[in-house]
Formats: structure tokens, C-alpha cells, sequence
């Protein structure tokens, strides 16, 4: 059986490595004779790589090459890499990916694609790297009725925070570090503004939830605006600030779904996953809460999970997983405003006590914050849970106040 890597990038060229070191074991494990990599799609040239003479330019030759029966697609982004695994599944050929764009955009017509074929469509590696996620919540909760799932989805903010909350970073130093280590990339953009984290969490809502999310549902936030007096405000509080992505299903039959930076208590299981380590918390009506932990990217890690769902299409060949969830339906993610949250509330004000005051008299009890160093008018305060649209409402009423952030608390 062979097998053909689309884009020869960190992921790609590390499925390469893993597929050659472990070739033995792979072949045996896929139950297989023989499981070779044929093809290597790329546009570029590597002369002095051990598989130079494995590049091809023309993804026509992976499609039409019969013997190929198992592609992975490791190109990123949303075209051609979409055109190019729908007319693979179409063809016959089983389909594994790290791209968490193409399945939170095309998830739900690639998987029925795939099943309509007799193929498999899988993506282990496209959530949380070398964190196995996928199969345990579609194999191994399957006896339980998924409620909500959250999670630390993404390293760099992950470290960036890190640093924040540990070293006393402000996060343009923190981010700058992040770069020089590799953990950020030139443009930290997907990263610091939360979109990586709102795609994979659209991912894991409709594999628990079994409704497509698109990622445009789902409100996000990252965390360019957390200061270092709000990491300070956070402590007081008795917890640290992570950028959490987070879905529930209500109900009504509807779905919540946030990317945000969130207060997590000292005691939370999520508080105490720091650097560039991922965790996901599933919490189902018969288990209770499983964590899930470890390193979310890298080259080696999200290689072996890409080669795990070789190995898997290798032993289904010609037998779909039967992994589906239903296409996008219209008012399905409520509006986060709708949402019951606490916030922890920075603010200033020229006359602190009066705006404490009103803060009581608004919100009906507050609890204080203080912190060392704060500059005169500053002030803090945590609210009752209440919606978030009633909330910002009573926010704007306040008198004399400036609200400088507005960052939410949650109860994992």
C-alpha cells in the first residue's frame, strides 16, 4: 500500500521521518505488507532531502496513481488544499490531515464525501497535535451524553500568559520571546487574536455536539489587551487568566461556543497548564471531567498523530469509520450575549468610593479586588453571574467610571 504526502512543510517532512524510522512497525501495525510513501506534493525543490526523489509538482499524478490509496494532507490553509482531499475521497483514497482550517470550514461535506465513497476521512492531528482527542471522545466516551468542552487550545497564548502570570512580562515582551524561541510565529496573528483556538474548538463542538460549527459562529476574542495589572487583579482573585475555548450544549437543543481570555481559580485543573502545553476538559453526564494534556504542536508530536490515522485507514481499508456530524443549521450557536458569566471589571474613576458605591448599587453586591502598584483611580470588582448582555448594560450605567477591561470568570 502506498501513501502520498501533500505539502512537505514542519508536519509534512515529519511524516516523512516518522513513516521511514518506523517503517517496520508501521507496516506491521497497519496490518499491511508494505506501507511506503510514494509521492510528495510540493512546489518547491529539495535536493538534499533523503526523499528528493519523491517530489512531484502535479497533484494529477497522486489522484490518478491507483496504487496510491491513503494521501495526507499537510498543506494548511483553505484552497487548494479543500479541492484537492474532496476529489482525493471522491477518487477512492482515504484522507488524513492536520489542517484545522479545512475541518472546521469543509468538515461535514469532506466526512460525507468519504463515507459515500466507502473511504475514511480522518484528522487526529488537527485539534491538539500530539494530544489524542478525536478518537477518545468518538470511540471511547461514546457511552456518555457530552455536555461541554473547554480548553487551553493553543501554545503560544499559552506561553505568552505564562510568562505574564510567572515572570512579570507585559505581553509584548512576552510575545517578542515567544518569537525568538519559535513558539510564535513572525505574523502571531492566527495565534494572539484567538482564531487557531476558535477553529479548533468548532471542530470539537460538532464531534461532541454532532452539528457543524462554522468559525465564524463563534464569537473570539485573544488576548492582545491583558495587562499585567489584570494578571495582578487576577491573583488577587484567586486564579490566573488562560485564553479558553469553550462549548456547551443547552437544553433547548442550541449550543454556546467562546474564544476568550477567562479567570480560572487556583483550583481548576486548567489553572496549572502553563508554557506551550494544550489541555482539553470534556465533561460527560456519566464520566464526569477527563482532561486531556500535553504538548499541542511540534514537529514530531503532530507527526505521530498523523501516523496513527495512516495506520488506521491502512486497517479500515475499504471500511468507513463511520465518523459524521450533521451539516450547519441556522441559529444553532446562541448569541454570546445571552450567556451567564461573572466578570472581574477594571476600572478607573476620579472618585473610587462613589464608583464602588454605584458598583454595589448597581450590580447588588460586587466583590473588591486590590492589588499592589495600582495607579490612583484604579479600582477592581467582580460581579454576580448574570448574562453578559445584562451585564455590559449595567456596565455602561455606571457613574463617573471608565471600564478599562471586562474579562470573564468561569467554573472549570
Amino acid at each position: 500500500m502506498n501513501v502520498a504526502v501533500m505539502g512537505y512543510g514542519i508536519v509534512g517532512s515529519g511524516v516523512a521521518e516518522v513513516l521511514a524510522k518506523e517503517h517496520d512497525s508501521i507496516a506491521k501495525r497497519s496490518l499491511q505488507e508494505e506501507l511506503s510513501l510514494k509521492y510528495i506534493l510540493d512546489i518547491r525543490d529539495f535536493p538534499d532531502d533523503p526523499n528528493a526523489g519523491k517530489f512531484v509538482r502535479d497533484f494529477d499524478v497522486i489522484l490518478q496513481d491507483e496504487s496510491v490509496q491513503i494521501v495526507v494532507e499537510t498543506m494548511g490553509g483553505l484552497h487548494p488544499a479543500y479541492e484537492y482531499v474532496l476529489a482525493c475521497l471522491q477518487a477512492g483514497k482515504s484522507v488524513v490531515t492536520s489542517n484545522k482550517e479545512l475541518v472546521a470550514e469543509k468538515g461535514d461535506e469532506l466526512l460525507a464525501a468519504a463515507k459515500a465513497h466507502g473511504v475514511n476521512f480522518m484528522f487526529e492531528a488537527s485539534v491538539g497535535g500530539g494530544i489524542p482527542i478525536i478518537r477518545p471522545i468518538s470511540q471511547c466516551l461514546a457511552a456518555n451524553e457530552l455536555d461541554e468542552i473547554a480548553g487551553i487550545l493553543n501554545g503560544t497564548t499559552n506561553y505568552i500568559l505564562t510568562q505574564m502570570i510567572q515572570e512579570g512580562l507585559d505581553f509584548d515582551t512576552a510575545l517578542a520571546q515567544a518569537q525568538e524561541l519559535g513558539y510564535a510565529e513572525k505574523d502571531p496573528t492566527a495565534d494572539v487574536d484567538g482564531h487557531d483556538a476558535c477553529r479548533k474548538i468548532c471542530i470539537l463542538a460538532a464531534l461532541c455536539f454532532g452539528t457543524h460549527v462554522y468559525p465564524k459562529e463563534v464569537h473570539t476574542e485573544g488576548i492582545r489587551a491583558i495587562t499585567l495589572a489584570d494578571v495582578d487583579y487576577a491573583r488577587a482573585w484567586g486564579g490566573v487568566i488562560k485564553l479558553l475555548a469553550r462549548a456547551a450544549r443547552s437544553d433547548d437543543g442550541q449550543i454556546t461556543a467562546i474564544v476568550s481570555p477567562a479567570l480560572v481559580k487556583n483550583s481548576s485543573q486548567l489553572a496549572g497548564v502553563n508554557d506551550v502545553f494544550n489541555a482539553i476538559l470534556v465533561r460527560g453526564d456519566a464520566l464526569g471531567d477527563v482532561v486531556f494534556y500535553g504538548r499541542g504542536a511540534g514537529k514530531l508530536p503532530t507527526a505521530s498523530a498523523v501516523v496513527a490515522d495512516v495506520v488506521d485507514c491502512a486497517r479500515n481499508q475499504g471500511k468507513n469509520r463511520m465518523l459524521l456530524w450533521d451539516g450547519a443549521k441556522s441559529a444553532y450557536v446562541r448569541d454570546y450575549l445571552d450567556c451567564e458569566t461573572a466578570f472581574l471589571v477594571r476600572a478607573e474613576s476620579a472618585d473610587v468610593p462613589a464608583a464602588l458605591a454605584d458598583a454595589e448599587r448597581v450590580f447588588g453586591s460586587v466583590q473588591v479586588l486590590t492589588r499592589e502598584g495600582a495607579a490612583a483611580g484604579e479600582f477592581a470588582f467582580v460581579t454576580p453571574t448574570d448574562t453578559e448582555r445584562a451585564l455590559r448594560a449595567k456596565l455602561g450605567t455606571l457613574l463617573g467610571v471608565r471600564v478599562l477591561s471586562a474579562i470573564r470568570a468561569v467554573g472549570y
